[in-house]
């Protein structure tokens, strides 16, 4: 092989010492030993629109082991039988509570004025916000109060597993999940000495009350898109502890089902999250959109060049630009296997990374001007310097 093809095909090598970070899964929330009982739980749970999963979700929490628990869900006006469900599942069990949510005010985003309602609603020392899309194994809760108590956390937040389903799933969502995982390993997190580089995950925010009260309450970041983040820098800047595990084992997620709820969930969250991953450092957060653009055309530059090459156009690069797809081919068929997904969808990488990089372009294109989820439609949502 000419030296000069290895050479250029060296960029695309390079990923591979990101497999060895994103396979580290440390720390476990379920090395700390289960708490059957301890300080009062309220787990809650907004719910908008999710005839699909709400069942689901409530049934898994019903199960647990960790006690005492009550479970408030917040119907956040929903258009189907949500709340139908929920006062089912009431009548079951009288840990379940239903709270009809209020209109939404002026300058909030739905997800945490949910939120903060299903909080006032709440009675536990210790408050759980979960999303209706997951299902928690019975002992989550009895390992992540044992691991908020260990660590003498103020808040903790987890990675479950994220289940692909779909083709557009297992297409997609590996070529995001890339993104984070590198960005925001929870052995870094934990070691965050500055504000860009702590989040939460909203699937599971665990919080002491007076520490979630000490920071406002998702009032403070009531015009948040990925209040999640904010929220996790809110706890950073007022001095408290957050603590962020894998627990794949314990809980899993279904985020979107198909195909326009992939790029809606995305296109959403993508550049304001972005930007919001940056909260004190302008200049890089005016460069988001160009370093994802970036991020997902390297991923792009070797099937084109390849296809170029094969046409005639560009044979001098045709052996550099194999070497390059074959290296990208086997690093997405890794990262496919770590999330459980056939080794075979990582082959479509190329078609994966232009979803993505449309997304890119649509969430950059709308910003804060239109934001749309759950039929609902925001605009100037963001509040940054």
């Amino acid at each position: 092989m000419d030296p000069r093809a290895l050479l250029a095909g060296l960029p695309w090598l390079a990923p591979y010492a990101g497999l060895v970070r994103l396979a580290r899964r440390r720390p476990e929330l379920s090395r700390y030993r289960a708490l059957p009982s301890g300080p009062s739980v309220s787990l809650i749970i907004p719910a908008r629109n999710e005839s699909r999963t709400i069942a689901t979700v409530l049934a898994s929490v019903r199960a647990s082991t960790y006690q005492p628990l009550e479970i408030v869900v917040v119907d956040d006006r929903s258009g189907d039988d949500t709340a139908e469900q929920v006062e089912r599942a009431a009548a079951a069990d009288p840990r379940v509570r239903l709270v009809r949510g209020e209109p939404l005010p002026d300058g909030w985003f739905g997800k945490p004025w949910a939120c903060v309602q299903g909080a006032r609603a709440a009675t536990g020392e210790i408050l759980v916000f979960t999303d209706a899309d997951t299902r928690h194994a019975p002992d989550l809760l009895a390992h992540a109060v044992a691991g908020l108590l260990a660590e003498r956390a103020d808040m903790l937040t987890i990675a479950p597993r994220q289940r692909c389903d779909s083709f557009w799933e297992r297409v997609v969502m590996p070529q995001v999940w890339l993104l984070l995982g590198l960005r925001y390993h929870p052995s870094a997190v934990n070691r965050a000495r500055r504000a860009r580089d702590v989040i939460a995950n909203g699937q599971f925010i665990m919080a002491r009350r007076e520490a979630y009260e000490r920071v406002g309450t998702h009032a403070a970041v009531r015009g948040e898109v990925a209040e999640d983040l904010a929220l996790a820098q809110a706890f950073f800047r007022s001095g408290l502890r957050s603590w962020f595990a894998f627990a794949e084992s314990l809980m899993e997620t279904r985020m979107y089902e198909s195909l326009p709820h992939l790029v809606e969930g995305w296109s959403k969250n993508v550049y304001l999250g972005g930007r919001r991953s940056f909260p004190d450092e302008p200049v890089r957060r005016a460069l988001v959109p160009v370093a994802l653009g970036v991020a997902v055309i390297f991923w792009l530059l070797p099937p084109l060049v390849l296809a170029a090459a094969l046409a005639g156009w560009a044979p001098s690069l045709l052996t550099a630009a194999a070497l390059a797809v074959a290296l990208s081919a086997g690093f997405w068929m890794l990262m496919s296997h770590g999330m459980r997904v056939p080794p075979a969808y990582g082959l479509l990488y190329p078609l994966g990374a232009s979803v993505l990089l449309y997304i890119v372009l649509r969430s950059t294109w709308r910003g804060a001007r239109r934001v749309e989820w759950r039929g609902r439609t925001y605009s100037g949502v963001e509040h940054l310097p």
